[in-house]
């Protein structure tokens, strides 16, 4: 047990290692970098390491001692009152009767993480932990503190307590106040190498050997992104996008007309789910980086797709720079446009008409 059971990132870990091995650890650290890399799970970590009984001299803890089995009781309870609250359909029911252990993550309740919740996380910052020698509270996007509780975090920042550390998890430290970052220590997370989630998906043995390679692609060093991999469903959402390309791939001004139903079976397939339309972008995405990385670097050793590389290799050669920047105004353009009462499969027939269109047609050539 211990940080040993971290994967990847062996800067950032060595980082909290040192700092629980000499006990010195800032009053506020932040942790930046992708999502899923384990940013949230190496600051709790941290905090264990900070009380833990059996500290050794590399800073590990054990997890089994009193305090670390009595930090995981912490958590648990902190995450079943975050769940309650975000139930709670009374704004005021949300914040009410707030107490704080002496570990505790901060996550927002809303959209936000509240002024409430940073009030009193001051309230209790300076005064000491009652079972642990250190407090320590983990805020977990911290870019969602709302505006108006952002001065009562500074005020804290600004006068750190000798009691209690402060970890903010954010992906970009950029989306946090200058004020905020310049008071903080930050540890820095980079995408987890693929070779290490390779190992990780086989020895749970939850996605087949044969999809393997597209699922440690598409996580993209994500951990979180490869644990959470459904095949069948990744392929499901997937399919309609190959059969839109299949059928907009074909010569424009050819001899042979589109196959119009496939395609419009396609953009309906698309865009029937408007719960689900963002994932289904970011699908989409992922195939016009594909195509973009085989016209233009001439290699798929960058591919996320491979399962699909020779058809992205005909589908890239066909459509040409052109065609791709047409798909990626039109996927632009949805994403701007979900979040209005508009019929997407509309404008992904458009994007469709226009990428069968001869260029000359588009530029109102004769």
């Amino acid at each position: 047990m211990g940080f040993e059971s971290f994967l990847g990132n062996m800067k950032a870990v060595e980082a909290a290692r040192a700092m629980a091995a000499s006990g010195r650890v800032p009053g506020a650290l932040l942790f930046t970098g992708p999502d899923g890399v384990g940013k949230k799970t190496l600051a709790l970590m941290l905090a264990k390491a900070l009380n833990c009984e059996r500290r050794g001299a590399e800073g590990d803890f054990c997890g089994e001692c009193p305090r670390c089995r009595k930090a995981d009781e912490m958590l648990a309870a902190t995450r079943e009152d975050l769940a309650r609250r975000r139930e709670a359909k009374d704004p005021q029911r949300r914040v009410e009767g707030l107490v704080y252990f002496d570990l505790q993550l901060i996550e927002p309740l809303t959209r936000f993480i509240l002024t409430e919740q940073i009030r009193e996380l001051r309230r209790v910052a300076y005064s000491r932990a009652f079972e642990f020698p250190r407090r320590v509270f983990v805020i977990d996007d911290a870019q969602t503190i709302h505006w108006q509780a952002i001065d009562l975090l500074l005020k804290v920042l600004e006068e750190p307590p000798d009691t209690t550390t402060l970890i903010l998890v954010c992906p970009n430290a950029f989306e946090l106040r200058p004020t905020i970052r310049s008071r903080c220590r930050r540890i820095h997370f980079q995408p987890v190498q693929d070779s290490l989630i390779d190992e990780l998906l086989a020895g749970e043995g939850k996605v087949p050997k044969s999809q393997r390679a597209l699922a440690v692609r598409m996580a993209a060093g994500s951990v979180a992104k490869a644990k959470a991999f459904d095949s069948t469903e990744f392929e499901r959402r997937r399919a309609p996008w190959l059969d839109f390309l299949e059928a907009v791939s074909g010569p424009r001004g050819s001899a042979h007309a589109p196959d119009w139903k496939a395609l419009f079976d396609a953009t309906k397939a698309l865009s029937e789910d408007r719960d689900t339309f963002e994932e289904t972008l970011r699908t989409g995405y992922s195939l016009l980086r594909d195509l973009v990385e085989v016209l233009e670097a001439g290699s798929d050793a960058a591919v996320m797709n491979v399962d699909v590389r020779p058809r992205l290799k005909v589908w890239a050669g066909k459509l040409g720079l052109r065609g791709l920047e047409l798909l990626k105004d039109g996927l632009d353009q949805a994403r701007r446009l979900q979040i209005r009462n508009v019929n997407q499969q509309l404008g992904l027939d458009t994007v469709a008409i226009e990428l069968l269109t001869p260029p000359a047609a588009l530029d109102g050539s004769q």
